[in-house]
């Protein structure tokens, strides 16, 4: 599969947003996020990326068709729930960049698309040039959870080699997993990697 990357910044992203809103239902709905998406919700969400100042939005198309879709912003521009941990250890949110989220259809995953993403977006968050941090977080699921795949792997692995480090700062975030009656409140671990002077 020959997959094309494209970066898009400000209103440039405005086009793609139902098809990457699509894409993040299709995808989170996997453990483990479960998330029981909302077409309406994703927009909004995503407009936060149109406005936010630095965004990026990176996709990967085959042959015309996008297949993946990554994103980051400035940690500055995130909700105070995400900002909060960072600022109680002293964190200076303008420093940090923020790598939102990654997702890929199932078939195109193990052939080098996410270690784009995370390669594409860190080159972005180089050139602004007043980063010195960059963060994610991903959803912690019990070991027991009763819809916890057999054999699955978290991607613990994969973001060690992209080199990020889990911390014990986390947020939460609300939203309605697959079979529940409304949302509620999930914990999010960070992950971070300096941005070492080149």
């Amino acid at each position: 599969m020959d997959l094309r990357f494209e970066s898009f910044h400000g209103n440039a992203i405005s086009p793609y947003i139902d098809e990457v809103a699509r894409l993040r239902i299709e995808v989170f709905r996997d453990f483990p996020y479960l998330y029981d998406g909302d077409m309406d919700y994703e927009r909004r969400y995503l407009e936060t990326f149109v406005k936010a100042k630095n965004s990026i939005l990176v996709l990967a198309f085959e042959n015309g068709t996008v297949v993946g879709a990554s994103t980051g912003l400035p940690l500055a521009q995130e909700p105070p729930n995400v900002q909060a941990p960072f600022l109680a250890r002293e964190y200076d949110p303008s420093g940090v960049f923020y790598l939102s989220e990654s997702v890929l259809r199932a078939n195109y995953r193990g052939q080098g698309g996410g270690a784009e993403f995370f390669r594409v977006r860190e080159t972005w968050a180089r050139q602004l040039g007043r980063f010195n941090v960059l963060a994610f977080c991903a959803v912690v699921r019990p070991e027991d959870h009763p819809l916890r795949p057999g054999g699955y792997k978290p991607l613990d692995g994969f973001w060690e080699r992209r080199g990020f480090s889990p911390t014990d700062m986390f947020c939460f975030m609300a939203w309605k997993d697959i079979g529940e009656p409304e949302e509620s409140d999930k914990p999010l671990r960070f992950w971070v990697k300096p941005i070492e002077e080149q």
